[in-house]
């Protein structure tokens, strides 16, 4: 079996709590991997001083401080810190990772995903599930869905990574990357075998101004009225809000008026809605 070549690119801003555990989960890997970058974006406390030590006694760990906005929006600030990440790196690699600074990794995790990776060759994406701390356990977070690998860890064949455009730099990215994968015929698994401590629930550092991106991406997804009038209401539902709902579609009607450019072509687009048109159909059965 193929002796996987595994590249990690970690966003990382005022993550002093959690950068030391993340790296030392990755360095005590059964399969370690060949690189590490961690991006120290606009960090204010002392995040870059420890990732500093981690670099002087571990050569394959680099370190790419930039400067960025100190806003946190969701979508285009952490993947544009990825790049930033990403350009120091040479393309000798077989998967390339994303994972954010505040995730603890068993220590069989990348093994296990380069096991997945050479049994099947057509798997274009793969990971475990995140798991938060809740009253002294740790137990699945809500948002984890077996057909969707989270933001927070992805992990991507070389090939895969290259059909669907690499990252895209904007609300939405972690959706639309996998949608591409299936439109360019690349499997998509998640293993829940592999439980991922994840430090910081996702949204907590979300602010106001977020509100109505959702709604943005699922138009620059080009997923239509209908399909968006239907997520919003899930959503909604599953929140028990109606202003989540309110929120989606705000954001699709403001991204619509705006003319903002897709993601996506009008062929991906179709086939983007065609899937999803499928999936609602099959839990409508």
């Amino acid at each position: 079996m193929k002796k996987l070549k595994f590249y990690i690119v970690i966003p990382a801003h005022n993550e002093e709590d959690s950068i030391a555990l993340n790296l030392e989960s990755l360095i005590n890997q059964t399969l370690v991997p060949k690189r590490i970058v961690v991006v120290n974006d606009n960090s204010t406390d002392n995040t870059q001083l420890i990732v500093q030590k981690f670099t002087e006694t571990h050569k394959f760990i680099s370190l790419v401080n930039n400067t960025s906005s100190e806003k946190h929006l969701p979508g285009a600030k952490i993947v544009n810190a990825f790049y930033k990440g990403y350009e120091t790196l040479d393309d000798n690699y077989d998967i390339i990772c994303k994972y954010d600074a505040d995730l603890i990794f068993s220590e069989n995790y990348l093994e296990q995903l380069a096991i997945h990776f050479n049994t099947d060759i057509k798997l274009g994406m793969a990971a475990g599930f995140c798991y938060i701390e809740s009253n002294k356990q740790w137990v699945l977070e809500n948002l984890t869905r077996k057909d969707h690998i989270r933001g927070a860890l992805k992990a991507y064949r070389k090939a895969c990574f290259l059909d669907i455009g690499k990252l895209k730099s904007s609300i939405g990215w972690d959706t639309v990357d996998e949608l591409l994968a299936k439109y360019h015929s690349w499997n998509i698994m998640t293993d829940e075998s592999l439980q991922v401590k994840h430090l910081k629930p996702t949204g907590l550092s979300y602010n106001k101004n977020s509100k109505y991106l959702q709604g943005e991406a699922l138009y620059k997804m080009r997923y239509g009225v209908i399909i968006t009038l239907i997520t919003a209401l899930k959503m909604s539902l599953k929140k028990r809000s109606f202003t989540v709902f309110n929120n989606y579609m705000k954001g699709y009607f403001k991204a619509k008026g705006s003319n903002l450019e897709y993601l996506v072509t009008k062929d991906e687009g179709t086939f983007i809605r065609k899937l999803r048109w499928k999936g609602i159909f099959e839990k409508l059965k």
